[in-house]
């Protein structure tokens, strides 16, 4: 089965959950879980399930267990379907 690297900056202890958008081929995110007990890593793999329409048992944080900058595998998706669904979860920026 294919999978998938995803390079992520994850921002803890934020005002909601949300993915952010892409930069310099990082995506962002933004949880309001504390970086505490593992607790915001966590609430990225939900996120990020719910994002990608997976099991969160497809996501697995490989780098970054205490870090910012993480990169999580993703089984069972190819770059450009984790890419296309990611984007179409970022909010649209109104003015």
């Amino acid at each position: 089965m294919a999978e998938y690297r995803l390079s992520v900056r994850l921002t803890p202890k934020a005002s909601r959950d949300q993915v952010v958008g892409w930069e310099e081929g990082v995506l962002r995110v933004r949880v309001t879980a504390p970086p505490v007990e593992g607790r915001a890593n966590q609430a990225l793999l939900r996120l990020l399930a719910r994002a990608l329409d997976v099991p969160q048992s497809r996501l697995t944080l490989v780098v970054g267990q205490t870090q910012r900058n993480k990169v999580i595998a993703v089984e069972g998706l190819t770059e450009e379907e984790v890419r296309g669904r990611l984007s179409a979860a970022i909010p649209n920026k109104r003015s």
